[in-house]
């Protein structure tokens, strides 16, 4: 550490000791308009503090003058400055050494802010980018307007002409993805709120007009946790800001069922997402905020337990004590205690209906079972398109996934229509019909034998044939059924495909890399064979058994199908992959516990 981060280090550590929030003090809130009086959560403030102050010292070195790249990241660096500026326990209260970072950040938005008051962040003068950008802004820049030291002026008035003129672009912009329209009127709640004027309540009410959409298992249209994490801040914010209580109700739906897509360690099940996530990890740590004020708002002792269980995971520190010490000096709720805490359910069996997902938990074992992709199966953001129909976990071993392929007319891995429950069986299935095609009709040719370019009746390639109005023959059929029976934590998934004889099968287990592989036998890039017996996996002192194997071929090439390889394209991940072969008529059982 050099000199100047260990003098800050120090001083911070001394004025900790001073501040009466960190000695001991049981100091008391009064809960808005109630008259109640609350305790402060003085541990987590002083951590809170402590770790801006940190962020304080390392932007105290990195931004300099002519050398900050332009991000989203310029409103997050504003505001962590302004927490420490303004709280008078910070090591750097009314510091003038942020007062100069802040002109410099003044000064690299004023720069970059087009014209229409829009900013170039991913997208060209995107409403929505500004919105992120602005969201962040208005939250240091509210704390900045609270406080009357003569240093601010300036800095004051400049970021008012910045947001006042991005406030502009959001009144007649528009967006593109569904959880935009709340970011954008969350930015102007959080506008309003500084600097009122109707046009942004009027803009706000305009995009509520279209409704919050929330299904019955509590997913928002993108089914993603990224975009659920948007969506529950836009909505509180515009619910606390706006006094529109009835919006913190789809973020109650949707937190109430994010418990149940956690996996032991915090890490959420990410399957049946519409966007990018579903072929990524998300954690539950960045819903910490949420659930804390919907926790003490509601006095929601489930929401309590999952707000301290977070407090313990990793990403914690990274994510929350050194972003979020703002938004708790913004919004004075989220600084009062938790209420008492019941932890929800640690055991069970929940299908969800909308995404067909079912999720099984077992203490610090669970299982995953997906059927629910858009069809016709399209690679596009916005359509759930993954084939990890099976995942499964047993403390630290992780299975990330199965997924099945077949040889049959390079149509790929399977997807199932659904889950259907029967008992205690959940039964995927899907039933293929590839074509032949005859001539078109007399009446439907031209001479030039120029015909629209259109998809095969399969979904599987594109031609200049006019598919849809030719008469088909020859149609073959492949079926496949795969059922999940769960036994005392072990799953057993019996698989079977019929249709047209000695089609290659291929089954693809891929376990978190970095684990220990026995009973299978190398392949090389890899890959393994599970030939007969059982295979086992172990991570971290965990062990995940599976097997019966079976090989009856060693063709593991493209199993994405022609979709994917006519464009070179895979979905192959990282991981240690584990395979098993047969050939139609298939029928094998795979036991994993």
């Amino acid at each position: 550490m050099n000199k100047l981060k260990r003098d800050a280090f120090l001083k911070m550590g001394a004025l900790a000791l001073l501040n009466p929030l960190s000695n001991g003090f049981m100091l008391q809130v009064a809960r808005a308009g109630t008259g109640k009086s609350t305790l402060l959560d003085e541990d987590l403030l002083k951590r809170l503090q402590i770790a801006n102050d940190l962020q304080v010292t390392k932007l105290l070195q990195t931004i300099q003058r002519d050398n900050v790249a332009f991000s989203r990241k310029i409103g997050n660096d504003f505001s962590i400055l302004a927490a420490s500026y303004c709280y008078p326990g910070s090591t750097y209260f009314h510091s003038s050494e942020i007062v100069s970072k802040l002109e410099i950040l003044v000064l690299v938005l004023t720069r970059f802010q087009t014209a229409d008051g829009t900013v170039n962040i991913g997208n060209l003068e995107s409403p929505p980018d500004t919105a992120f950008l602005l969201d962040l802004l208005v939250g240091g820049a509210t704390l900045l307007a609270k406080d009357n030291f003569a240093a601010l002026v300036n800095i004051k008035n400049e970021i008012r002409n910045i947001i006042l003129k991005g406030g502009e672009a959001l009144v007649t912009g528009g967006v593109h993805t569904p959880n935009h329209r709340w970011v954008v009127s969350a930015a102007l709640a959080g506008l309003n709120a500084l600097y009122p004027h109707q046009k942004y309540v009027d803009r706000i009410e305009d995009w509520l007009g279209e409704g919050v959409y929330i299904d019955t298992d509590g997913h928002y249209p993108e089914r993603s946790g990224i975009y659920s994490h948007v969506e529950n801040q836009a909505l509180i914010t515009m619910g606390r800001l706006l006094n529109k209580p009835t919006l913190f109700e789809p973020v109650r739906k949707n937190l109430a069922m994010t418990w149940y897509y956690m996996e032991p360690n915090g890490d959420l099940v990410t399957t049946d997402s519409r966007r990018q996530d579903q072929y990524t990890g998300k954690t539950i740590v960045s819903f910490y905020l949420h659930y804390r004020y919907l926790a003490i708002r509601d006095c929601n002792s489930n929401f309590a337990a999952i707000t301290r269980m977070i407090e313990g995971m990793e990403g914690f520190e990274k994510e929350i004590l050194e972003k979020a010490f703002f938004n708790f000096l913004e919004e004075p709720l989220l600084q009062q205690t938790l209420p008492a805490a019941t932890l929800p359910a640690e055991h069970f069996q929940k299908l969800f209906t909308t995404s067909s997902l079912l999720r099984i938990r077992k203490g610090d074992t669970t299982a995953t079972l997906f059927g629910g992709a858009d069809w016709p199966i399209i690679i596009a953001s916005g359509r759930s398109n993954s084939p990890n129909f099976f995942s499964y976990r047993k403390g630290k071993a992780i299975l990330k996934y199965i997924r099945l392929s077949t040889g049959f007319f390079s149509m790929g891995y399977f997807y199932s229509n659904g889950i259907r429950q029967q008992g205690n069986k959940f039964i995927l299935h899907n039933k293929l019909n590839v074509p032949y095609y005859q001539p078109l009709p007399q009446k439907l040719r031209n001479n030039k034998g120029d015909y629209k370019l259109s998809p095969s009746v399969d979904d599987r390639f594109w031609n200049k044939m006019d598919f849809t109005n030719r008469p088909v023959s020859n149609v073959k059929t492949q079926e496949t059924t795969i059922t999940l029976i769960e036994k005392g934590g072990r799953a057993e998934l019996s698989f079977e495909v019929a249709g047209l004889p000695d089609v290659p099968v291929t089954i693809e287990l891929c376990f978190m890399e970095g684990g220990t592989l026995t009973g299978v036998m190398a392949a090389g890039n890899g890959n393994h064979f599970l030939e007969n017996g059982n295979g086992e996996y172990e991570y971290g002192g965990d062990k995940i058994s599976f097997g019966p194997g079976a090989i009856t071929h060693k063709n593991i090439t493209a199993p994405e199908g022609e979709r994917y390889s006519t464009h070179f394209g895979t979905l192959r991940t990282e991981g240690m992959h584990v395979y098993l072969t047969g050939k139609t008529p298939f029928k094998h059982t795979l036991v994993i516990g």
